[in-house]
């Protein structure tokens, strides 16, 4: 059954809950707005619409300080452009025009609510230069004050209803998906493990634990508004990323190791990843935390009998491994537990240092500064009144599109609600709400398509046709206490939403950002910086930059590889590959930065080298030369000098082995992608 004709056929608890919590919220904020005799009721609905999206309380507070804050901005910039240029419509919309893009640029720089912030002050400026266009200095003043009193309105009154009625917690929704997380991750565990052919299984397990992820890390922030046991779920969902995507990294080692070099392992290092994975399954199945614990308890037991005199370096390595992924998983457990009962247990984390593209940001920006100068220039050429709403609607979705994932396609799902809604809105909008003489008749008629759009907005199949056909319904209304209800005054509403949206969508045709090619290159020339850029800084210093930036590059990398045919997929690989590389990085530092003879630090300086060289030119098609040269002079040098017991001098060159293969693997990988032409070395990004 399509998703559009099930969500209302057999509708959700879930969904009638969130259709009537959030119309009941619109229809307050309307009523008070009439009763205030504010200039556009409108807005104050489409305000408690776009904060109920979430309806978290948390999440609701979050979006609600962030639309406020950014409408001060921009009431503050759009009085300022109009104080500078109040006769001169022309530099007013110029400067406008670079306000809208800086709001976009820096929007497209942050995350979540915060990026929500700035597109209300690009709008909140928009609507104050357009409207007041030749008023008076006062007139600029109050139309600020109307603009804020519409938003602010909404803002109470969809908090207010979050909070009353049906409350949820963003508290709950996190455990919920950490949950997912970890069960998720353990079943990708015991599949690696296994040395599984199954790549379809491995991928489904690894979108069912990424996904989830992405979620958990993008709305943790806004537990720290629900009491003081927010900000130990947000420092525990930190712990939890960061440990997730190491095990992530651990166990494609491992994977790759067992699966391509099982002839140079012992039977027994098979024998134990088999019986991990089965205790890895085991622990996903249990019911709570503590079980779960005892069972990967159990499996470190497993892993430290199994030790054996004079195992091979490779073998060696297996067991270590294998023993990270249980440490790993472990932490994983406790930060799961301390999501759900943050009372409980206390999780120390530095939050994620977010990987941010300027290139991208810069692409965004210029779009929306295209679509807004062009809507400009059609409203001075033509004089026409309704242009405004075009205008608003540029402004609106050009910078609203540009943070998300495939902003073409979600773009034409606006689009597409939106032709729906231009009958619906004549219908109930104009014919039926024409005849109503009381705001009880006005709540029934209008509420009926909103209710109704709403009810599809809770599922991800087709929020973008239900909510689109939501907004346009008010924009095409746009009730108040003064409504025009003639035709002509619909149609030019509706052409300028036509014209609006239309220009949208032909600025994201355009300009659609950047393509898997150059974000490939800026990807493996960011990691390749990082790598590069570990030696430069302290230890702590630079594991906390390092794991952040790749946490927060992995995840986005992860949504990307979900929009390319499963032959196609490989950046997340390259992803996982580069955190390896770098905490391998990491680790050799912690033991050798401190070694006493200059000969053993400066042969740990060349395998440094060596191995950031190495993911470079791997990540680019090429087959990574020079590590095992730079692995067997500091194996010589620490034999020479160094003062480090025989099985650590094993388990050295059975790191230097692994990575090795690995990166032989990633460039073979790489090479064999149709668009990747590796006939050109790159130039090393650092030294």
């Amino acid at each position: 059954m399509p998703p559009l004709i099930e969500t209302y056929l057999t509708p959700s608890a879930t969904a009638v809950k969130f259709a009537i919590k959030t119309t009941l919220a619109m229809m307050i904020a309307l009523y008070l707005a009439l009763w205030f005799d504010l200039d556009r009721p409108y807005w104050a609905l489409i305000s408690a619409a776009f904060l109920q999206v979430r309806p978290m309380s948390g999440m609701v507070i979050e979006k609600g300080i962030c639309q406020i804050g950014g409408t001060l901005t921009g009431a503050l910039a759009g009085i300022i452009i109009m104080a500078l240029f109040a006769q001169a419509r022309v530099p007013a919309l110029i400067t406008l025009t670079a306000w809208i893009m800086l709001c976009t640029y820096v929007g497209s720089l942050w995350r979540n609510n915060y990026t929500y912030g700035c597109l209300m002050a690009a709008v909140t400026a928009m609507l104050i230069v357009v409207i007041s266009n030749g008023s008076s200095p006062g007139g600029i003043f109050d139309i600020a004050i109307a603009r804020l009193s519409e938003l602010g309105l909404g803002a109470i009154c969809a908090t207010l209803v979050s909070s009353l009625l049906w409350p949820t917690h963003v508290g709950r929704h996190l455990a919920t998906q950490a949950d997912n997380v970890v069960n998720e991750a353990f079943e990708n565990a015991a599949l690696r493990l296994e040395a599984s052919d199954d790549i379809p299984a491995m991928q489904k397990a690894l979108r069912g634990s990424l996904g989830p992820l992405t979620t958990l890390e993008t709305d943790s922030q806004a537990a720290r508004f629900e009491g003081p046991e927010g900000p130990g779920r947000v420092r525990a969902t930190h712990v939890l990323t960061r440990r997730t995507l190491r095990f992530l990294a651990t166990l494609q080692a491992l994977h790759q190791l067992m699966h391509d070099h099982a002839d140079r392992l012992s039977s027994r290092s098979l024998d134990v990843s088999q019986r991990v994975a089965q205790g890895f399954r085991e622990a996903e199945h249990v019911k709570g935390v503590p079980k779960a614990r005892k069972e990967l308890q159990s499996l470190r037991h497993l892993v430290h009998e199994s030790d054996e005199a004079g195992m091979a370096p490779l073998d060696r390595r297996i067991r270590l491994g294998l023993r990270e992924a249980i440490g790993h998983a472990m932490v994983m457990l406790d930060a799961r537990e301390a999501i759900a009962s943050p009372g409980r247990y206390n999780l120390r984390s530095t939050s994620l240092a977010w990987h941010r593209d300027h290139l991208a940001a810069g692409i965004n920006a210029l779009r929306s500064g295209l679509v807004f100068g062009s809507l400009a220039i059609f409203w001075i050429l033509t004089a026409w009144n309704s242009a405004m709403i075009a205008l608003l609607l540029g402004t609106l979705f050009s910078s609203f599109f540009a943070s998300r994932d495939n902003p073409v396609a979600i773009t034409m799902m606006f689009y597409k609600g939106m032709l729906a809604a231009i009958p619906s809105a004549f219908l109930f909008g104009h014919v039926l709400l024409s005849q109503a003489n009381s705001f009880p008749m006005l709540a029934m008629l209008f509420g009926t398509p909103l209710f109704l759009g709403l009810m599809g907005a809770t599922n991800p199949a087709t929020m973008g046709y239900c909510l689109a056909f939501t907004i346009f319904n008010i924009l095409l209304t746009m009730p108040g206490n003064d409504m025009d209800f003639s035709f002509d005054s619909f149609a030019n509403r509706a052409v300028a939403v036509i014209i609006g949206l239309s220009c949208v969508v032909m600025g994201f045709r355009l300009l659609p950002g950047l393509g898997t090619r150059l974000r490939r290159r800026r990807l493996i020339r960011a990691i390749s910086r990082d790598i590069h850029h570990l030696p430069r800084r302290s230890v702590s210093d630079a594991e906390s930059r390092f794991s952040g930036h790749m946490a927060d590059r992995m995840l986005q990398l992860a949504q990307h590889d979900d929009m390319l045919p499963q032959d196609q997929r490989h950046l997340f690989i390259l992803g996982l590959t580069g955190l390896d590389v770098g905490s391998a990085v990491l680790r050799l530092r912690a033991r050798l930065d401190d070694a006493p003879h200059p000969l053993v630090r400066r042969a740990h300086r060349q395998l440094l080298s060596a191995l950031a060289k190495g993911f470079e030119a791997s990540a680019n098609g090429h087959q990574p030369t020079g590590i095992r040269e730079a692995g067997h002079k500091l194996e010589a040098a620490i034999a020479d000098h160094g003062n480090v017991p025989a099985d650590r001098r094993v388990l050295l060159e059975g790191l230097i082995e692994r990575l090795t293969l690995a990166l032989e693997r990633l460039g073979r990988i790489m090479a064999e992608r149709p668009h990747i032409k590796p006939d050109h070395r790159p130039e090393p990004v650092g030294n």
